[in-house]
């Protein structure tokens, strides 16, 4: 049978699918014995296997085969969002006491100012006074950016869209770790961009790596998470960090650097190592307010034209009331003093975290808000995720965070901000026992 005709062997199990014939969790057979069962060619069962995983239907594991999705009929968004009766592991939005104390606080001293602010349509510059604080909150040891080169936008997501849509023209590749932040992947689909998948080690992405998949097909840039990176949380050294700037200045590529996790830990961002070649995304949502947030963009001094376009184009100006209360959290110590407080948190969490999962193969940084969990043999982690759930749950499963759909490995991520201690305790003695158990036997 012709390649073409992949697409009719796909409609063909998609209706086994919904009548039932093929159901939820079911391991399909391996693509050798699935193309000889209907005479056709391996590399046509691949293409098949390829396009019900892009209809949504199947999810594939790497190592353990391609299974027929729990969740079908559900709307099937990058990450979704908790069930609000769930207990969040989810996201990695902490909220300490002291933020809505300084929320109101805020609020009431803005006043007047807020109603002005509310009223002014501002550009992606914002005002010369946010530009200055911003350079000024941002600066660290070896990093002092020039506020000239600051832009606005209403949140990290929306920075990082801009950068994307400045780099790359849609059907052009960026390269990214081989699991990433969920919401690059979303963005790269709606922009039409191909996102590249580059291997990494214990410190992110290899140089070498970088280089091969540049001359393989060229790359119009970086996306990278160089200091906690989501999910793995790993976190680039100061050599790593200068070999990536050097790879930057030797191949002309610029990279976007997701700064959203950098106040948890400190390191030299790319940006101060490859000023031309970086353009540095970060935002207030996790350091001060999810709500009520601004994303900043520090770009390089020939590109922030070109990144304001973007902005204004997207739509995804500051709000003026944000852009005051974030400048004024900027200026007062506010945000720097909430900085500490959830970098002490996130600490505290991580050794809950480790004291409760004892036993089971975790990884991440002793600093981040989120940690990585590889499921026994006896677990697939969507049937993990599903089981969680059922338990009043909610974690995102591997699959999640892949660039290449099928190669996602057998583990979770665990957010540990959201819920109280004692809450966020107790749901990891019971992922510990879950996972312990083994599939499909019951866990009280």
């Amino acid at each position: 049978m012709a390649g073409s005709d992949y697409r009719g062997i796909a409609d063909a199990v998609a209706a086994e699918i919904a009548e039932g014939r093929l159901r939820p969790g079911e391991r399909l057979p391996p693509q050798r014995d699935f193309a000889y069962a209907r005479g056709i060619a391996v590399s046509t069962a691949s293409r098949v296997y390829a396009e019900l995983a892009r209809r949504g239907l199947v999810l594939g594991e790497v190592g353990r085969g391609t299974y027929i999705r729990s969740d079908l009929g559900a709307p099937q968004p990058i990450r979704p969002e908790p069930p609000p009766h769930a207990l969040d592991l989810q996201r990695t939005m902490s909220r300490l006491p002291e933020q809505e104390v300084l929320l109101a606080e805020t609020l009431a001293g803005l006043g007047r100012h807020a109603v002005e602010a509310a009223l002014t349509l501002y550009g992606p510059a914002g005002t010369p006074q946010a530009r200055a604080v911003a350079a000024r909150f941002l600066a660290r040891d070896g990093f002092a950016p020039d506020p000239d080169g600051i832009l606005f936008t209403g949140n990290g997501r929306q920075g990082l869209a801009a950068a994307l849509a400045t780099l790359a023209p849609p059907g052009e590749r960026i390269g990214c770790e081989p699991l990433t932040y969920p919401v690059i992947r979303g963005i790269a689909a709606r922009l039409g961009i191909a996102l590249v998948p580059i291997p990494v080690d214990g410190e992110g992405v290899r140089p070498d790596a970088i280089l091969q998949a540049h001359r393989a097909a060229p790359l119009s840039g970086l996306y990278l998470q160089p200091t906690l990176q989501n999910p793995l949380g790993l976190t680039m050294g100061p050599e790593r960090r200068a070999e990536i700037a050097a790879l930057l200045a030797q191949t002309g590529l610029t990279a976007v650097e997701d700064a959203v996790y950098g106040f948890l830990r400190e390191a030299t961002p790319l940006a101060a190592l490859a000023p031309e070649r970086a353009i540095l995304v970060d935002s207030l949502s996790k350091r001060v307010m999810p709500g009520l947030t601004v994303g900043m963009i520090v770009s390089p001094p020939e590109m922030a034209e070109r990144l304001a376009v973007s902005v204004r184009q997207g739509g995804w100006n500051a709000m003026g009331v944000a852009l005051a209360a974030g400048t004024r959290w900027m200026e007062d110590g506010s945000a720097a003093r909430l900085e500490r407080a959830k970098r002490i948190d996130a600490a505290e969490r991580q050794a809950i975290a480790r004291d409760c999962l004892a036993g089971l193969p975790v990884t991440g940084d002793a600093a981040a808000y989120h940690l990585w969990l590889t499921l026994p043999e006896t677990w697939r982690a969507e049937a993990y995720a599903a089981a969680a759930l059922r338990r009043g749950i909610a974690l995102i499963p591997a699959s999640s965070f892949a660039v290449s759909p099928g190669h996602a490995p057998n583990a979770v991520r665990l957010a540990l901000a959201t819920p109280s201690r004692a809450d966020l305790a107790r749901a990891l003695d019971a992922l510990r026992r879950l996972a312990l158990a083994g599939d499909d036997q019951v866990v009280e």
